[in-house]
């Protein structure tokens, strides 16, 4: 990446502060964009911004689309300064816990609030706002429309998964969805509402984020859930059964020390895909660089090979690794979007073939020192060893915090790593920082969790558990200005 070095801080939107029970796009966000404008930082990470549900614990890597934006991020107070709402309806609800999210609760605050907006702009709405509101459907219409009926039918079915539904409408037969599309037309207008408020909203905060300096860093997962409005509406894109089920899917095989991992995910039928000139993936990867400025490859790997286990096979064991579409697919985005801003993650799959096509396109690799072996000298995750063309993190969203990472150590790797790090581990998680600022990779990146050097108790995601996750938050007042300084002054120091 022949770039200046820069830094940056993750913390995902849900984390946000805000008084309606979970981040969003208000005035949360504004204050952490004036945390890291005062920090001197100009860049900030987060998890992928899709609608999540309880069927996949909420995990914004199980999203109902890989275009539309998370209602439960509106910002409800700008709803008030629409005309849409009362000052009244968005007093702080029983679900406004400030240091975790409680998803059930607030999503029935946030839809009974949506649909209240979306009554009034129906009746009140400005003929600026009816045009806009026009115009982004017909931007949007080539996932837009899918989208809003799959919902729309999702809700008239109970939640169940589209393979469950009437096999015209689970085979997305003309007649069926043409009858569908009037039945449910006022749900689907209202879908449609809701996603051009979130857009509305997303543009104004990336505006701010420019306005100081900030580019916004998003996430790309390579898979998208099974019972997604994605798979529904493209089904010749993954690769399934008859009845829409997967016949194969995702996951990574088992490791020394770990039985590997069965995600569940659809895999894609990547034969079509090429076949099509990749236009489903380069739309998506279009929808995303229009909404962040840098994105992050999620499991890089995939791209060059593949992991596909029997949809009917419950160890991950049972798989193997099956060509992905390699050169040519990035090749086919670089002609569609020109250049290529992407980050990728290839922690665990440091084969000859994945290298090859990572440093074939530039693209900087992951580095995370919780990673190393503090005992030997060369080992390629201590930051002393990081190279130029690499993003460096003390901790990810997928990862223990700082803190949590030390406590856990055993005795030898801890002395180790305080011998490195000329430390006694008193403050263990700014040593960290002070380490991946001080290594040679050009973008470094530190977490909220870190900065405030909490423990295990903060991690926001454990990989193969379902519940606990993704849940932390941060407090407004957390974010204070001796923080912000003294990130800023390890910054110049580091990078200046």
């Amino acid at each position: 990446m022949n770039v200046d070095r820069r830094s940056g801080v993750f913390l995902h939107l849900t984390s946000l502060p805000g008084p309606h029970g979970i981040g969003d796009l208000g005035e949360g966000a504004r204050t952490f964009l004036a945390f890291l404008d005062r920090a001197d930082q100009s860049l900030w990470q987060f998890c992928p911004v899709g609608p999540t549900s309880g069927a996949y614990g909420h995990s914004p890597y199980g999203a109902d689309s890989a275009f539309a934006g998370n209602p439960l991020l509106i910002d409800p107070v700008d709803l008030v300064d629409r005309g849409y709402l009362d000052d009244g309806a968005v007093e702080s609800p029983d679900c406004a816990d400030p240091d975790s999210v409680q998803y059930e609760r607030v999503a029935a605050f946030k839809r009974d609030r949506l649909r209240e907006a979306f009554e009034a702009f129906e009746s009140d709405a400005d003929d600026a706002a009816r045009a806009s509101f026009e115009s982004f459907r017909e931007r949007e219409a080539d996932w837009l429309d899918d989208y809003a009926l799959f919902v729309a039918l999702k809700s008239a079915h109970d939640g169940a998964a589209w393979t469950d539904w009437p096999a015209d409408l689970a085979g997305r037969d003309p007649d069926a969805l043409a009858a569908a599309r009037e039945n449910h037309a006022r749900e689907v207008e209202f879908r449609g509402f809701v996603q051009w408020v979130f857009d509305d909203q997303w543009e104004r905060l990336r505006a701010a984020a420019t306005e100081r300096g900030v580019d916004l860093v998003g996430d790309l997962p390579i898979y998208v859930a099974g019972d997604s409005a994605d798979v529904w509406a493209n089904p010749d894109v993954f690769q399934l059964d008859e009845s829409g089920e997967p016949s194969a899917v995702a996951g990574v095989p088992p490791n020394p020390g770990d039985e590997g991992q069965r995600w569940g995910n659809p895999v894609y039928d990547w034969d079509h895909l090429r076949e099509t000139g990749y236009e489903w993936w380069l739309r998506r990867v279009e929808h995303l660089l229009s909404r962040v400025d840098l994105a992050r490859i999620d499991h890089f790997k995939g791209f060059d090979e593949y992991w596909a286990i029997p949809a009917d096979a419950d160890h991950p064991g049972a798989g193997e690794w099956r060509p992905g579409p390699g050169a040519e697919f990035f090749e086919a985005l670089r002609e569609r979007v020109d250049e290529l801003p992407f980050v990728v993650e290839d922690l665990g799959f440091l084969d000859e073939s994945m290298v090859e096509l990572r440093d074939r396109f530039g693209f900087p690799g992951m580095y995370v020192p919780q990673y190393a072996d503090w005992c030997a000298e060369w080992d390629r995750y201590k930051p002393t060893n990081y190279p130029r063309n690499a993003v460096a993190y003390t901790s990810t969203h997928d990862t223990d915090t700082a803190v949590g990472y030390y406590e856990r150590l055993g005795d030898e790797q801890r002395d180790c790593l305080r011998y490195a790090l000329a430390t006694d581990g008193e403050g263990i998680a700014w040593d960290l920082v002070g380490a991946v600022w001080d290594s040679d990779a050009a973008l470094a990146f530190t977490t909220v969790q870190d900065l405030l050097e909490l423990g295990s108790e903060a991690r926001f995601n454990t990989p193969g558990t379902a519940t606990g996750n993704w849940n932390w938050r941060v407090r407004a007042s957390a974010l204070d200005d001796g923080i912000a300084d003294r990130l800023a002054g390890v910054t110049d120091v580091a990078l200046r």
